[in-house]
């Protein structure tokens, strides 16, 4: 867990309208959002994983030969 030391600003009613932290810990929440977006993104690719699998050289050949049909396209 992050432990922060927020500042809060306030407005004229004493309403709380901004934070400050310090650069570290502000980075350190960052990389914390990172992870958690890393892993909801794991979590949907595993949910969605239908088990198939090409092989490394299978899908480069697909690559090559759509990009060579694209470049047909183009021209």
């Amino acid at each position: 867990m992050i432990a922060l030391t927020p500042q809060f600003i306030k407005d004229s009613n004493g309403n709380k309208t901004m934070v400050i932290l310090p650069i570290a810990e502000f980075e350190q929440m960052l990389d914390g959002l990172d992870e958690l977006d890393d892993i909801e993104l794991y979590d949907e690719a595993k949910k969605n994983d239908t088990g198939e699998r090409i092989s490394m050289d299978d899908y480069l050949l697909k690559r090559k030969q759509k990009n060579a049909q694209l470049q047909v396209n183009i021209i």
